[in-house]
């Protein structure tokens, strides 16, 4: 198939670019290289540097002429959106509604949306949640994601374009950058090897669904494969606080470095947990990488050289 893939210069998009090729489809990459880096694209694919909100995205498609759309770009710090919504919409928004219109225009068959489990749901009412949780999110950043799903179920009845959003818990794993607010997994295993102080917002009882960027990218795989649209959380269903991630990755890098807490950050949500047996039932997609193996890859990914040279 021709795939066409926002954001795969990125953390996620660039693991997704590699197993797409790797399963032969031609690929495509769009991305404006904001957060996201060159190195990280494979070079079997076809890559331009261009804005989701650009006009030039018709022009790409018209070129590429993709079956589907995986569709990863966003502004994807959750802080940055409530200190500043309005480029939060323009990209996460406006710049979605500029893909989906190209989309009807050049004839593309179906959406894999990569959108959110935590930031939708918002403080949850009842752990792990599924997908018939109560959507509440808190953050300009959820808002959006939620928004882009009811604007896909809008172009599938009226356009007739498929499409499968996936809702990911907490991703980690090799590529993530470790010099934003957001990923704290990728933020301590960078410290912590490079000898510098990894700070805990708050009293790190705050808990998480962590999963390994290779699962995320095997759901990925299985929706391109399903014929319906639907929506699916994806996580392990594993709730793990913070300060435990720290004393792991702690033992893995060897570090000596004792728990330093900061104060906590403003509207941190304190739980998020998700339910991801819809997936399993109707994707066959399931968590196979424990947290402990996880993180391990990802230590040893920092661990290489130039990769704590990391550009910020």
């Amino acid at each position: 198939m021709r795939i066409l893939v926002t954001g795969g210069a990125g953390f996620i998009g660039s693991n997704v670019v590699d197993r797409l090729v790797l399963e032969g489809h031609k690929v495509t990459v769009v991305d404006n290289l904001s957060t996201g880096f060159e190195e990280n694209i494979n070079p079997k694919a076809k890559f331009f540097k261009a804005d989701i909100r650009s006009a030039v995205i018709d022009k790409i498609l018209e070129r590429a002429k993709p079956d589907i759309l995986c569709h990863h770009a966003a502004q994807i710090d959750v802080r940055k959106s409530t200190t500043d919504p309005i480029f939060d919409a323009e990209v996460n928004i406006n710049g979605s509604l500029n893909l989906l219109n190209a989309c009807v225009k050049h004839k593309v068959k179906k959406v894999v949306f990569a959108s959110t489990g935590g930031a939708i749901y918002g403080e949850q009412d009842y752990f792990p949640a599924d997908e018939k949780h109560p959507a509440n999110p808190l953050s300009p950043y959820g808002v959006a994601k939620l928004t882009i799903e009811k604007y896909l179920l809008f172009y599938r009845e009226t356009h007739g374009i498929e499409y499968v959003s996936l809702r990911y818990a907490n991703v980690y794993g090799p590529r993530q950058n470790p010099f934003g607010e957001a990923g704290v997994v990728a933020i301590f295993a960078q410290k912590l090897l490079s000898g510098q102080r990894a700070v805990i917002n708050g009293n790190g009882k705050q808990t998480r669904d962590f999963v390994f960027v290779d699962d995320v990218v095997q759901s990925n795989a299985l929706a391109l494969r399903h014929p319906k649209s639907d929506i699916f959380n994806i996580g392990t269903g594993i709730e793990t606080d913070v300060n435990s991630v720290f004393r792991i990755l702690r033992s893995q890098t060897q570090s000596g470095q004792k728990e330093i807490h900061s104060p906590a950050k403003p509207g941190e949500q304190q739980r998020s947990v998700l339910d991801s047996s819809k997936a399993r039932r109707i994707l066959k997609w399931k968590p196979r990488v424990t947290l402990d193996q996880g993180l391990a890859q990802t230590v040893d990914y920092f661990r290489k050289a130039g990769r704590l040279a990391y550009r910020k």
